[in-house]
């Protein structure tokens, strides 16, 4: 199943899980011995692979523990430098941040009056 915008947050909480439950069958690792590695508890895993929410954190120890933290990635890619940024600046790379305007004094010592 292809996962997109229209589809329910149980539905894809549901088809992580089943991924998931995949990914642990095809290493050919027990629930158990998997828990154990990631450093949660069973039931943790077993509601995960059921579909059900977690905290996150959770969810981070399983994919490191399957090894698919690095997939994480393609979710959220690193800040890149857009098209017209790259224009801006020509290739060059930014050597130090813009001076910020100063802020004008009270009691420069002119006096208008």
């Amino acid at each position: 199943m292809r996962l997109d915008a229209l589809h329910t947050d149980s539905l894809i909480l549901a088809e992580l899980g089943r991924r998931l439950a995949r990914c642990r069958l095809n290493v050919g690792v027990t629930q158990s011995a998997l828990a154990f590695e990631a450093g949660i508890s069973k039931r943790t895993l077993a509601r995960i692979e059921a579909g059900e929410s977690v905290q996150l954190t959770n969810f981070l120890r399983l994919l490191r523990a399957l090894g698919l933290v690095e997939n994480l990635e393609a979710l959220a890619p690193p800040d890149e430098p857009g098209p017209m940024d790259l224009l801006r600046m020509r290739g060059k790379r930014r050597q130090r941040a813009s001076a910020k305007p100063a802020k004008a004094t009270q009691g420069s010592g002119t006096d208008d009056s």
